[in-house]
């Protein structure tokens, strides 16, 4: 007897070999279907790349009020305390030391 398959063997091999290519088949489509058309991801990214722009630029004119906060603190505030206290530890000192 020789060690060729019997027709009947050669069906089922055949048939099991079919029923792989289908489910490739099916694994594909399914994964074409997820799968994001260019045009779609360039939008994205383009959306992306505006919207990371338009933050950078609103963080720089928060940084640049923040500055002009402090100078205007400095400016408005601590030197005239400063100019207004100067002469009140002066007569301080002075008196103090007769």
């Amino acid at each position: 007897m020789t060690d060729e398959p019997t027709p009947g063997e050669m069906v089922r091999r055949l048939e099991d070999r079919l029923a792989d290519v289908r489910d490739d088949i099916q694994q594909l489509g399914r994964r074409m279907d997820e799968k994001v058309d260019q045009k779609v991801y360039d939008l994205r990214h383009e959306a992306l790349a505006a919207r990371t722009t338009t933050l950078e630029t609103l963080r720089e004119k928060d940084a640049e009020k923040l500055v002009a906060t402090r100078r205007w603190l400095i400016g408005a505030v601590v030197i005239p305390l400063i100019a207004v206290l100067m002469p009140v530890i002066i007569l301080l000192v002075q008196g103090a030391s007769t």
